[in-house]
């Protein structure tokens, strides 16, 4: 089989192997972390890297002759790769681990075949025979560790997930060289043992534990028992599911994060220990003590190093250990005490109760309290807490680096080595958005930084599968000792993920990478647009990006449909920017509405308010409705799929629902998680901006004013109606994307209402005038 992109030019083949070579740069090599390595023998590791290939590939898997040899690996434990062509069609890889022998097999699929693979899709037209490999090309990384995830990815995306999703995820991230991942799955069976142990009666546990798609935030403290009580299925599936995760990240060569106890405790064990020395935290993010407001026990109680020596031996018995463990204690909650000398003893205690049981264990602590909370952490505060582990004895997720880096303010946190990260995005949201000129240059600042202290780059998202481009980006950055090219690397980038050069698609894409991917601002993705928010007349319309240059993009998308319909990708990617464009269309028809009312208008008020619910929504949901990434049914069914009893689909089916829409019983973190779902925006998103036209209409009739509170109570009974109405959802897609596409397009597109005076009549006043149709 071979792809429709032409033959390379010598010249572009050469800039292509060029681009992976370079000085190493690197920050200051900390002994203290020269055995965080790999355990398995290299032989085990090279099988494993074999078999992801026969996953991949299938047979061609065989033309790849694929080995690990550690002593390939840098003097300073830097992971390196070797390419080159042996024998008649096929290609040789050797990696000093078998994450580096994965990424220089992904990346030989990449710039030799032109393939892709990400989390919407692969495009994997493998060239036969293989392509040569002019000369020996040797690739190494700049820095010990590529990181993944956020404490908060296990909730937001992982939380319903198989073996065979987690599967695909772990060879995901050989692919992309990551080399130290977080491994979460199963730990609440490994607390109840502990629990038990201390005598603590099952309904304590119970009322400590979350629900499933809350456990992150139970992890850390900040809620108990909403959405719980877990079920013995549910342990022990989470249990066989993370001896199945540690066992293939190990396979592979990674270094697997586990939790360590980070100080929060039940309420159960002030009975079982009713002088035990404890502080209650406050409530966290608008939930009272009902389900918030930890107790957090005080370093200096002996019972700290009791629970926490027995929650590392029981685990490290269960799992094994790679000798790195994160706990955080106070984030997202305010510390009782600002008193550097209680922080110390806190982060020592914490500390000593991982050495105990593992005499090299390192702590992996997250950055994010830093920037969360700037008003209580202070330069002396944030010493005390990282001080209180020895220098190289604790690494810090510098977590939304490409937002609001740490390092800089605290001198490369005051010795001890971190991480950069790109953090990208919050509660799994939807919306296309980057910071691509920071990705690209922040990495490489932060490591010619004065005394840097930076042992890697890290992805922290909060959820996951979106954006995929973003990902993609940062991934090869792990691996690359100075920047890209940027307009160069969007380009082969689009032809590799749809399999073919296509003209209007990489136009597309070169619009998109000035526009939404490179937002310059302050920006944090947390997609705010009034569709996926609870709607009032104060609603937040800002975007970080000129929409004309969507709306350019959008067309040359839409002008490469023909050529790419096929590509599943494509597909994928069409569906993407023309959501992206509709929810600016809702903006667009907001204004107008809210134009309308201020105005005492009913009669435009009615129109603009009516095409929205009645028109744009349906469309907007037909459009999702049409790929298997954004169908609600799915995300459901795969809660469902968890349970053994009705009564547990039905709290999974809750757990679910209450994550992306209320999450929490009254609407605590509201439209936080938001998703746009086909049939969620449907019979949420439209419900709501239903009974908001509505209340505004009799607001007008009756002259009496709209007020905002008496809106929000009578709203609140929709959003609650959503989570328990039992529907079901379809779980495969449903119209032709194309089709659905054209019909938006020809409807909404600002050059097809310029020309139709049917449309003028239909469309907003304010999205005329932006587009000087009037």
């Amino acid at each position: 089989m071979t792809m429709n992109i032409g033959r390379m030019k010598v010249a572009e083949l050469a800039f292509l192997l060029l681009s992976f070579l370079g000085a190493s740069v690197s920050g200051k090599v900390f002994q203290t972390l020269s055995h965080l390595k790999p355990q398995h023998r290299d032989a085990v590791q090279s099988a494993a890297v074999q078999d992801l290939l026969y996953r991949l590939i299938g047979d061609r898997a065989a033309e790849f002759q694929v080995s690990v040899n550690n002593s390939l690996a840098a003097p300073d434990g830097l992971e390196t790769y070797e390419l080159r062509s042996v024998g008649a069609g096929k290609v040789a890889v050797v990696g000093s681990t078998g994450v580096a022998a994965a990424t220089g097999c992904y990346n030989y699929l990449k710039y030799f075949c032109g393939c892709h693979i990400s989390w919407s899709g692969v495009q994997l037209q493998v060239p036969s025979p293989l392509p040569r490999v002019p000369y020996t090309i040797t690739v190494k990384t700049p820095n010990r560790f590529r990181y993944y995830q956020n404490v908060c990815t296990s909730s937001y995306s992982f939380v319903w997930w198989d073996w065979a999703r987690w599967e695909k995820e772990i060879d995901w991230m050989a692919l992309n060289g990551i080399n130290m991942p977080l491994a979460f799955t199963g730990q609440e069976a490994i607390w109840q043992r502990v629990f038990l142990t201390l005598g603590l009666n099952q309904s304590e546990i119970d009322d400590f534990f979350t629900g499933p798609a809350f456990l992150a935030w139970g992890r850390m403290g900040n809620i108990h028992t909403f959405g719980g009580p877990l079920s013995a299925n549910w342990m022990q599936k989470q249990l066989s599911l993370q001896n199945k995760i540690v066992e293939r990240m190990r396979s592979l060569g990674m270094i697997t994060v586990l939790p360590a106890f980070a100080g929060h405790i039940p309420q159960g064990l002030l009975r079982v220990f009713p002088k035990v020395n404890v502080t209650r935290l406050g409530g966290w993010a608008n939930f009272n003590c009902t389900y918030s407001c930890s107790y957090l026990l005080d370093p200096e109680d002996p019972l700290f190093q009791k629970i926490g020596g027995l929650f590392m031996t029981e685990m490290i018995r269960e799992f094994g250990t790679d000798h790195i463990y994160n706990a955080d204690t106070f984030n997202e909650m305010t510390p009782t005490s600002s008193d550097p000398a209680y922080l110390s003893a806190v982060s020592k205690a914490i500390f000593k109760s991982m050495y105990n049981v593992d005499p090299g264990a390192i702590w992996l602590m997250q950055g994010w309290l830093f920037v969360n909370n700037p008003s209580f952490w202070k330069p002396e505060q944030i010493q005390a807490l990282l001080l209180g582990a020895p220098i190289g004895k604790m690494i810090v997720l510098d977590l939304a680096a490409e937002n609001s880096p740490i390092y800089q303010k605290t001198k490369s946190f005051y010795g001890q080595p971190f991480i950069w990260c790109m953090l990208h995005n919050f509660g799994g949201n939807h919306g296309l958005y980057g910071k691509v000129d920071t990705i690209n240059t922040g990495p490489f600042e932060a490591m010619s930084f004065k005394e840097s202290t930076m042992v890697g780059t890290g992805l922290t998202p909060e959820g996951i599968e979106q954006n995929d481009m973003i990902y993609e980006l940062m991934n090869e950055i792990g691996w690359r000792s100075s920047p890209l090219n940027l307009t160069d690397w969007i380009s082969g980038y689009s032809t590799r993920r749809y399999g073919q050069r296509n003209l209007n698609a990489v136009t597309a894409w070169q619009l998109l990478l000035t526009s939404v991917y490179n937002c310059t601002q302050d920006w944090k993705d947390h997609n705010h647009s009034p569709l996926v928010r609870r709607p009032s007349l104060r609603m937040n319309i800002d975007v970080c990006y000129n929409d004309s240059y969507l709306f350019k993009a959008w067309k040359y998308m839409y002008l490469a449909a023909p050529s790419l319909s096929k590509s599943s990708t494509f597909l994928y990617d069409l569906v993407d920017v023309t959501r992206e464009v509709m929810q600016q269309l809702v903006t667009v028809y907001y204004l107008d509405i809210k134009t309308a009312y201020e105005s005492e208008d009913l009669e435009k008020l009615m129109t603009a308010g009516g095409v929205l619910v009645y028109d744009l929504l349906s469309d907007f949901n037909d459009l999702l409705s049409s790929q298997p990434q954004f169908l609600l049914g799915k995300w459901l069914d795969d809660a469902s799929k968890m349970a053994v009893t009705e009564k547990e689909a039905s709290l999974y089916d809750m757990n679910a629902r209450n994550q992306i829409t209320l999450w929490g019983p009254t609407g605590n973190i509201l439209d936080y998680a938001n998703k746009q779902f086909g049939g969620l925006v449907q019979d949420y998103y439209a419900e709501r901006w239903s009974l908001f036209l509505w209340c505004l209409i009799e607001s007008l009739n009756t002259e009496i004013p709209f007020h905002q509170d008496k809106f929000n109570q009578a709203v609140s009974i929709v959003e609650k109606e959503f989570i328990y109405n039992g529907k079901k959802y379809s779980t495969t897609p449903t119209g032709d994307t194309l089709d659905i596409v054209k019909n938006i397009f020809i409807k909404y597109h600002p050059e097809n209402v310029k020309d139709n005076n049917y449309l003028k009549l239909k469309m907003p006043y304010s999205y005329m005038k932006k587009h000087k149709f009037l």
